[in-house]
């Protein structure tokens, strides 16, 4: 008799299932394997207790995955009914989510956990070159000051050297009280000018350091060789680091500048008119009198200038966080879907597997209900069906009468040899 349709799927099924065992087998084997090198990265501790310890749980894991997914593909494909069936669905999505929460993660810290924490550090490169560039920006904002202080203080000098060679200023020569006070002024405005010359000098050198840190942090993120050493390396620098963009911050001229300009203003003390004559002494203080105006205004335009520069952002204090290669996965995930992917198919590939096999048994009920009953047997099931009849009718029992008084007794427990009462049977298993 030639094999049906369901027959063949049948004989299909039974086929491949040593290939469905293996390939179980192999799966949860893989999912160990990179299990154990993913948590091997977190775990602390001697390296024997870390060894056993990463061999337990990867070994644990490897047996929950080959266990959860043996089950669902035994059980699932024979379930018909609709409740029944919605059941095992959410116990399967219920263990992909353990086995995604146990293993996937482990699997693409693995997978890619170097190349995340290297991400890692690159971000954090880029950061603190960023930091470094605004606190050098702000210690340089003092030096825009400069040209102002000298010209202010080129023309306090030269205003003093006019009046003593030509008495430019009260129209007698000589050096009195006003190119006293001028040479005075323009004193103080070259000391704040120094000050911010030497301030040039130390803010130059610091950012040359933190270049120097910075250039080394990058050849640390892609240098050759394990990422673990370098990382650590890696912070040593950025505490380096840290501490050049506080002194960055900290050597800024423009608190100095804020002072000295008030202490332009506030603190001027004109001499005394020492003129000979009355005349002179009232000529005089009338030059000392503008010359104490012209302070207060220039004092007054660095004090603004000086404000605008304090009231500058500050850079904020960053902290550097080491990462594992795990955590490292997790906050960088969206980077490393490929290396994701790759860790979650392994361990719900069986899933397919498993929907594969409920598709196939479903196909071969069906096609078994639309069958007469007659062509649902093979010959060696109908040759055993003629042995029976043969061996009850050989003892004088009526098979007919048998069958009528154990239905009249147990209908529940009688298989309706008719195929309208078996198709009305199957329809009810399936609500």
């Amino acid at each position: 008799m030639a094999l049906g349709a369901s027959q063949r799927l049948s004989d299909g099924v039974a086929a491949v299932e040593t290939m469905t065992r293996f390939a179980l087998a192999v799966l949860a084997l893989a999912s160990g394997v990179y299990t154990y090198l993913g948590v091997r990265s977190l775990l602390d501790g001697s390296p024997t207790a870390v060894f056993f310890a990463a061999i337990i749980y990867s070994a644990s894991v490897s047996v929950g995955i080959y266990a959860f997914w043996s089950y669902m593909a035994r059980f699932y494909p024979h379930i018909t009914t609709h409740t029944g069936r919605a059941a095992m669905l959410g116990v399967m999505a219920l263990g992909a989510a353990m086995i995604i929460a146990m293993s996937s993660w482990l699997n693409a810290a693995a997978l890619a956990g170097s190349a995340a924490l290297e991400q890692h550090l690159a971000e954090t490169v880029e950061d603190y070159t960023t930091d470094l560039d605004q606190a050098h920006q702000n210690a340089l904002a003092a030096q825009s000051l400069l040209p102002d202080i000298q010209r202010a203080s080129e023309r306090f000098a030269q205003l003093a050297a006019a009046e003593r060679q030509s008495g430019a200023l009260t129209g007698t020569t000589g050096s009195g009280s006003v190119v006293a006070l001028l040479s005075q002024m323009s004193a103080q405005l070259k000391e704040l000018e120094n000050g911010i010359n030497a301030s040039r000098e130390q803010v130059a050198n610091l950012f040359n350091d933190g270049q120097k840190r910075l250039e080394t942090m990058r050849t640390l993120v892609s240098a050759p060789g394990q990422v673990e050493p370098r990382a650590d390396q890696f912070s040593s620098e950025v505490v380096a680091l840290t501490g050049v963009i506080a002194s960055l911050g900290q050597t800024s001229i423009a608190p100095s500048i804020r002072r000295a300009a008030d202490d332009l203003s506030l603190g001027f003390i004109a001499p005394v008119a020492d003129g000979g004559d009355a005349n002179l002494v009232n000529r005089q203080d009338q030059v000392m009198e503008t010359v104490r105006a012209s302070v207060a205004a220039q004092s007054k335009v660095l004090s603004q200038a000086a404000d605008e520069i304090l009231a500058r952002p500050a850079v904020p204090e960053r902290r550097f966080v080491p990462l594992s290669s795990a955590e490292a996965v997790l906050r960088y995930a969206s980077d490393f879907i490929p290396a994701w992917a790759g860790a979650i198919s392994i361990d719900l590939l069986p899933g397919v597997m498993v929907f594969i096999l409920a598709v196939v048994h479903g196909a071969i009920r069906k096609q078994d209900e639309k069958l007469p009953f007659a062509e649902r047997i093979t010959a060696a099931e109908l040759l055993q069906a003629l042995e029976v009849q043969r061996a009850v009718s050989a003892k004088g029992i009526d098979i007919e009468e048998a069958v009528a008084e154990a239905e009249a007794q147990e209908p529940n427990n009688i298989t309706n040899l008719d195929l309208k009462s078996r198709t009305r049977d199957r329809s009810h298993e399936d609500r």
